[in-house]
């Protein structure tokens, strides 16, 4: 929890910008898949019930049981999306257009696993689960809905496993959240004479900071020596977040003027059910199975005080999302005693129906093709490299809610595009 006042709600940033979000991102909604790079190279199938390296705590604590001594796996994944959003403003005679407005990015990790003896293993790890950084540019008729944003999240898990018998292993750990974001609106440049208020000037801006405690299990079923199945979840993560803004929404006269605010918004839930079969000496296959509770975000309701327009509760959004599922299935070919060749495919269904999805938030169905291999430098030492390219469904989009933009009337478009991303990682057992 915040113990200051200098910070704000990125759960505004994340309502009122969710199209950057959902589209800077890999899974459904402002959620991130990149974990690792090894992974990726199979496109996440079969994570839970998968222990390449010490990464395999961050989708599975029981995992941890099957690696031995002490591990180190730290990499990272470059994100490319190239997204464009194309439409109409009603303020406007002309179509709009924003290109590639979904920032590039790099996503590090670094985990740690330790056996302490036959049946306990603990764990370390820093990664991600959410970011996005966008900007849709001065010329988008749109931007009455959000022009910029983004959003930096960190997480620390430590974790421990327990190894019951042969055939199972259970595991839980503790999740620090650390969360930055800004998000910015601005009526249109192409809106002069036609508001009450200056072109380009901001509606919205807002930023800062919070902190937040969750929670997981896991456990593993070792049904034979060639098959395994894995379970996980993750606990929904509660932020409290508080902070400033500013804008012609909270003050007409001074739109400069900071004021204090809060927002409550709860990071869902989220499962996995995993399985891992070896067929021979050299050929596994593996696949996954996972849920997101993304039915809790209906709406965003900040406390803002003190301000002209607003002082006390006031309705962000109205979101009224669904639960996202994705179904992934992979496999691994021992090519020698050196070299590993991974690949996957998976299918990510989109967090928001037809009839709610807006200009703010074109989350859309995505389809993921991957590649990846392990090559083993030493008894020791072992480098992986992952690579997926996502296509994402075409999607139409409705905004046509004043509360969220007051100035520069509705807009209605379509998102396309693509995203590659590539990944490097490095696994070391003492």
């Amino acid at each position: 929890m915040n113990n200051n006042k200098n910070r704000l709600s990125i759960a505004v940033a994340l309502g009122l910008l969710g199209s950057v979000a959902s589209s800077n991102t890999m899974a459904a909604g402002f959620q991130l898949a990149e974990y690792s790079a090894t992974g990726l190279g199979r496109a996440y199938a079969g994570e839970a019930a998968i222990a390449d390296g010490a990464d395999a705590q961050w989708r599975n604590v029981a995992m941890l049981t099957y690696l031995e001594g002490t591990q180190i796996s730290v990499g990272g994944i470059y994100v490319n999306p190239n997204i464009d959003v194309e439409g109409q403003s009603s303020m406007s005679p002309t179509s709009t257009k924003s290109e590639d407005f979904a920032h590039d990015a790099f996503i590090p990790n670094l985990y740690v696993s330790h056996r302490v003896n036959q049946q306990l293993a603990i764990g370390f790890a820093v990664g991600t689960n959410y970011g996005m950084e966008t900007d849709l540019g001065t010329d988008f008729t749109g931007t009455n809905f959000g022009n910029e944003a983004s959003v930096i999240t960190k997480e620390i898990n430590v974790n421990m496993a327990y190894q019951i018998n042969q055939q199972f292993s259970v595991g839980g750990g503790v999740r620090y959240v650390i969360a930055e974001g800004s998000f910015g609106a601005t009526t249109p440049t192409q809106t002069e004479g036609k508001l009450p208020v200056p072109v380009g000037a901001t509606l919205k801006y807002m930023e800062g900071t919070d902190e937040a405690w969750g929670w997981q299990v896991g456990t593993a079923w070792q049904i034979n020596d060639a098959n395994r199945i894995g379970f996980s979840y993750k606990s929904e993560v509660a932020l409290n977040l508080t902070g400033h803004a500013k804008g012609l929404a909270f003050n007409p006269m001074n739109p400069t003027a900071h004021y204090s605010g809060s927002m409550e918004l709860a990071l869902p839930a989220t499962a996995e059910l995993a399985t891992y079969h070896q067929l021979n000496d050299k050929v596994a296959v593996h696949a996954s199975f996972n849920w997101t509770d993304w039915s809790s975000f209906e709406k965003l309701v900040a406390d803002v005080n003190n301000s002209p327009m607003v002082n006390g509760k006031d309705t962000i959004k109205e979101e009224n999302w669904e639960d996202n599922y994705r179904l992934a299935v992979g496999a691994t070919y021992a090519l020698d005693q050196k070299v590993t060749l991974r690949t996957g495919i998976a299918y990510d269904t989109s967090a928001v129906s037809e009839e709610n999805r807006t200009a703010t938030i074109p989350e859309t169905d995505r389809l993921w093709l991957s590649m990846g291999a392990g090559y083993a430098w030493s008894d020791n030492l072992t480098l992986d490299a992952g690579f997926t390219y996502i296509f994402a469904k075409d999607a139409k989009m409705h905004e046509k809610d004043p509360k969220s933009a007051p100035f520069g009337g509705t807009f209605e478009g379509e998102t396309t595009g693509n995203v590659w991303l590539v990944g490097v990682q490095a696994n070391y057992r003492f």
